[in-house]
């Protein structure tokens, strides 16, 4: 009795041994096929002009990147467009080079990115405020590319619902916006805004105006001066690295700042709130999705206020909190459904 017990022992020793090593093996040939994966994959970044401190947008694609890179292993690259005269030549060298996935930031270098990802079939890419679908018509984009896109009006109705309330509390008649260029993204956030602030205060008036810059503070900063001259006591900025002189200007003549794209409540302690675009989250997610074999090839990822990708920053101290508390509640409205912003704005489109 005691040796058939101790054959059955021996058998289920050798039975969990056998067990125990096809794991480690299954665990090692994984293990072997990430370090393979991770020394192969490269990720190429191009921002656009304004480069990484520009304290939002093309700061923000770089910590998507980071995060990627550090979360996987991956070697990456950044390539600055100092002016669109650097995109083709940019972006060329990094398909060369054979990066996997090339991200292009910003919708103004949306044709050079188009025209490499035909040029360089086999590289991946990812366009930043490019939309696969709408964006390239003639002709329509190739399968190697996809669009990061965001719903901007969304969190610019959440900013300008605030805004409206402010300026109702504060006696105030007036609220405006500094865009940079005219691109889509600068419209649907002002677009959202207006609404957001009509929304809030019906009587109020909008004014708006563009530096046609998204660099030069100075530019963004008189914009947003006349239009305080012309009573607007709250100003958001819409132009990027540009629109830091608009903050600028609000504090100067001690009225409200909303930031844009990442939270700007660091900059001076006259920010009223920001409109977040997670484009660190949409570069990460591009990453991460295609190094496990994931591409939303010829479409796009949308990020909005239902899935996180778009959100209201840090809303200042100064703020009676039934407005902050109004403001949250119409925040989940749109991240609902049951608010839905315009993309455009009226009776101008392009504001």
């Amino acid at each position: 009795m005691k040796k058939r017990i101790f054959l059955a022992t021996a058998a289920l020793a050798v039975l969990a041994l056998g067990v125990v090593t096809a794991s480690y093996a299954a665990k090692s040939s994984h293990a072997a096929k990430a370090a393979k994966a991770a020394t192969t994959f490269k990720v190429g970044l191009n921002t656009d002009i304004g480069g990484l401190n520009d304290r939002g947008f093309n700061h923000l694609s770089y910590i998507g990147l980071l995060r990627g890179a550090k979360q996987l292993h991956i070697k990456y690259k950044v390539d600055t467009s100092n002016s669109s005269a650097d995109y083709i030549p940019n972006l060329s060298s990094l398909a060369e080079q054979g990066y996997n996935l090339i991200i292009c930031v910003g919708f103004l270098q949306e044709a050079s990115c188009g025209q490499m990802a035909k040029k360089f079939p086999k590289i991946h890419f990812a366009g930043v405020d490019m939309n696969a679908i709408t964006d390239f018509t003639k002709p329509k984009i190739t399968k190697n590319f996809e669009g990061l896109i965001f719903a901007e009006n969304e969190v610019g109705y959440e900013v300008g619902y605030l805004a409206g309330l402010e300026a109702k509390r504060l006696k105030g008649t007036t609220v405006s916006s500094v865009g940079g260029i005219p691109v889509p993204a600068v419209i649907r956030y002002i677009a959202g805004y207006q609404a957001g602030a009509k929304a809030s205060d019906p009587g109020v008036k909008v004014l708006n105006g563009y530096s046609q810059d998204f660099v030069a503070q100075d530019k963004c900063k008189s914009v947003a001066l006349n239009q305080i001259s012309q009573g607007s006591v709250v100003v958001f900025q819409v132009a990027g690295g540009c629109g830091l002189g608009a903050l600028d200007a609000a504090k100067e003549k001690n009225v409200w700042g909303i930031g844009v794209d990442s939270d700007q409540s660091f900059v001076n302690n006259k920010v009223l709130t920001s409109a977040q675009k997670k484009v660190d989250v949409s570069v990460y997610t591009a990453i991460v999705n295609l190094y496990h074999g994931k591409f939303a090839a010829g479409n796009n990822l949308l990020f909005n206020a239902k899935n996180g990708g778009v959100g209201l920053g840090k809303i200042n101290a100064a703020v009676p909190k039934s407005e902050v508390a109004a403001t949250l509640a119409i925040a989940k409205k749109v991240a609902a459904g049951t608010i839905k912003p315009p993309v455009k704005c009226s009776p101008n489109p392009n504001c």
